[in-house]
């Protein structure tokens, strides 16, 4: 066995060893399987929630929130998945379980606030790169929020789950703070969040582009699926980061970028400036996301 199946295995044990492991609501799988259908109608989406109203509630804040900036207010789901696209409801739907799936499980409290708005940040800037970056063909918005959006997810599940590994992790970013987190991880752990987060989307059976942007965030070079939603959730988690934590360095080189990758997206230094500064606004829209987590934006 060669060592990165060997490091595979390690984690899928980890991932299964968790108990209490949260899974996303049976509604998240019945809409995926109803999307899939090429037949499938708005009804057919909007009977699926129907049978979740907790659910429901969150999607309709979501569509009318300025997220979507739509004129008027949407009165029903099936209003919703009429107007705003069925892929977009599926993804509102992933977004609001994982939100509501890790709410209250305050056990690094410091750590989930900077984790949600990093995520949020994220997610945004994916948003904002799949409408503008057509060089690689089209990337679905609202898929591209929720690369975003869950491309951490292994940070939170060590962090919620796994306290001595997240202790050790700690102490060790403290000893070496100038290192990428993934670099201290693999030294401390044997493995990294990307690759917790990736088992992790395996075991909630998400889409192969959500799985891939988050198992290979860090280097989407190693990425065979179609499309560069892992560039992107690449690119938009550097720029993020710069944006909000190192506003001083967001005009310099992003050291954190693997080689190639503004190549292959065909950007530049200066596309990723202007991304920066329309992030700052598109980020005022993130409020609903954030009280869904227990946050004030």
């Amino acid at each position: 066995m060669d060592s990165t199946a060997a490091i595979e295995n390690k984690v899928i044990r980890v991932v299964e060893n968790i108990r209490n492991l949260p899974t996303p609501p049976i509604v998240f799988h019945q809409i995926q399987k109803v999307i899939s259908d090429p037949n499938s109608s708005a009804a057919q989406v909007a009977a699926v929630l129907a049978e979740d109203p907790a659910m429901s509630v969150k999607v309709l804040k979501l569509t009318n929130s300025a997220f979507y900036g739509l004129a008027r207010e949407i009165e029903s789901v099936r209003q919703a998945v009429t107007i705003i696209g069925m892929e977009a409801v599926k993804n509102l739907v992933l977004s609001a379980s994982v939100l509501d799936m890790f709410k209250g499980k305050q056990v690094d409290e410091e750590f989930q606030e900077a984790f949600w708005r990093h995520s949020l940040a994220t997610a945004f800037c994916c948003r904002l790169m799949a409408r503008q970056v057509k060089t690689r063909g089209m990337v679905d918005p609202d898929t591209a929020f929720s690369s975003g959006l869950l491309h951490d997810i292994g940070k939170l599940i060590v962090s919620c789950f796994l306290p001595q590994e997240w202790h050790n992790f700690k102490e060790a970013r403290e000893r070496d703070p100038n290192s990428p987190d993934w670099v201290v991880e693999e030294a401390v752990w044997g493995f990294t969040h990307a690759q917790v987060g990736g088992v992790l989307a395996s075991v909630w059976k998400l889409p192969q582009k959500l799985s891939d942007a988050i198992t290979f965030h860090h280097m989407p070079q190693l990425s065979e699926g179609e499309g560069p939603v892992a560039y992107i959730a690449h690119l938009a988690n550097e720029v993020a980061h710069k944006t909000f934590e190192d506003p001083a360095a967001t005009a310099g080189p992003t050291s954190n970028l693997q080689d190639g990758v503004l190549e292959y997206m065909k950007l530049d230094h200066e596309n990723l400036l202007s991304i920066s500064e329309q992030l700052r606004e598109e980020y005022l829209k993130a409020e609903t996301f954030m009280a869904m987590v227990g946050l004030s934006a």
